[in-house]
Parts: C-alpha cells; structure tokens; sequence
C-alpha cells in the first residue's frame, strides 16, 4: 500500500488525512490525495446567544458538495485547494451557488518517527452560498487563515493510533474574524478499516458566533481509494444553528 500523503505513521501503520483531519502531515512530493465529500445537514432547533436550544421559524436544510486536493511541489511543502457547491433553504431564504474557494500552502515544520507539526496559510474567496454556516448566504467576501497542527501516533490495546490538534486564526472581510480549534482521534481496526472521531470548534470576535461540532465516522480502504459514511451533529453553539446529518465521502490518492 502506498503512504497516504495526509499522515504516514511508523512502520506499517498508514492513516488518511483529509482537511479537518490530519494536517500536521504533509503530503509527500509528488503525491497527493482528493476528497469528494457530500453533507446533508438538516435544523429546526437553533442556539440562541445564552446557549440553549430554541426552535426555528421554520427547518433549515443545507446541502453540500465539496472538493479537498492536496499535492506535495517539494520536500515538506504542500500546496491545497478547496471548493464547494451549496443549496438550501430556511426560513428567510432559499439558495444555490458555489462556496468559497479557497487556496494555501502547508509546510512540515516538524517530524520525527511518530509525530509531526505543520504550519498553513490559505486565502478563500466568498462565493454566492454560505461563507460561514452561521451567516446568511453571500455574506463575506475575502478570507484568510494561518494555522498550526500538531500530530502524533501510538499503540493503545495492540491498535493503531493517531491524534491531531488543530487551532487557527481567520481574519474575514465581510464577517467577523475567527479563532478555530479541531480534535481528530483515528483508531484503525484491521488493515481496511479505522473510525473517526472529530471535534470542530469556533467562535467569532466581539462576542459573536460560536459553535461546536461532532462527527464520527467510519473509514474502509481500497487501495488507493477510501470510502468514508459518518454523521455529524452540533454539540453546542451560540447564535448558530443546532443542525445534524449524515456525511459521505470518496477519498483517492495519487
């Protein structure tokens, strides 16, 4: 089996990245991995601005598309490009069109046998669907983000490993600035198999938005392709929506 460029382990043990995923490895030159993801997210509770859950006007519904690459140009350098496709609908509107599109390069500041750290900056684009699940469609223009990931792997029951911590900043033209934190925790089961569990937090500046997000998923190899089925639900928030639904994804390396 090839290395998987997201994360490569000690000796046999190899875990797939994607971009909430392991980023504190870097893809290796000349490889590199796509994600086709699709994400049905439905809401009819809302966290007001005290934390607690309230019903909506009416369900909100959003649906999307999107697509991870990433590809190592040298050694420790990698460069990533994100996209997506959205529609949906709530009780103010009902939308479709691209999301933001979102450019970077991530650099392998550290590794040794088991552990790893990465530095990242990016740049988005708004597009004409949700820039930030919290806003309404088309609100936001120009984004930019650094980011730091810190990653390490280990044995635990006689099984494989891995977690990967995440905190970024990023500054928004159109919406407030963020500060963001993601927690992946992958056990792998078997040669094909691994399970996936995932924290993604945030919180907007001067008291805005904040939102925490879980998802678990599982994870079947196929060589160089992975398919992932999970289900990702909202944990806590603050002025965000209480949304939940099931998440699919096609993974390819190259």
């Amino acid at each position: 089996m090839k290395p998987l460029p997201g994360l490569v382990a000690a000796g046999a043990l190899v875990l797939a990245a994607q971009p909430a995923l392991a980023q504190a490895w870097v893809a290796p030159r000349g490889a590199g991995q796509a994600i086709l993801k699709v994400e049905t997210l439905r809401a009819d509770e809302g966290f007001d601005p005290s934390g607690d859950r309230r019903l909506l006007p009416e369900d909100r519904r959003d649906d999307m598309a999107s697509l991870f690459v990433e590809y190592g140009v040298a050694e420790g350098v990698a460069v990533l490009f994100k996209g997506d496709w959205q529609r949906g609908e709530d009780a103010f509107v009902d939308y479709q069109g691209r999301g933001p599109l979102e450019v970077g390069v991530r650099w392998q500041a550290w590794r040794d046998d088991r552990g790893a750290v990465s530095l990242q900056a990016s740049v988005a684009d708004g597009g004409e669907g949700r820039n930030a699940g919290y806003a309404a469609p088309g609100q936001g223009e120009r984004d930019w983000e650094v980011r730091v990931a810190a990653g390490r792997n280990f044995r635990v029951a006689a099984r494989d490993v891995f977690i990967d911590v995440q905190a970024a900043r990023r500054m928004r033209d159109g919406l407030p600035d963020e500060t963001r934190g993601d927690v992946t925790v992958g056990v792998r089961q078997g040669a094909d198999w691994m399970l996936l569990a995932q924290v993604f937090g945030g919180r907007a500046d001067d008291g805005g938005p904040q939102w925490i997000n879980v998802e678990t998923s599982l994870v079947r190899d196929w060589g160089d392709w992975s398919l992932q089925v999970g289900w990702r639900s909202a944990a806590w928030g603050r002025e965000t929506p209480a949304a939940s639904g099931p998440v699919l994804a096609v993974w390819r390396r190259f």
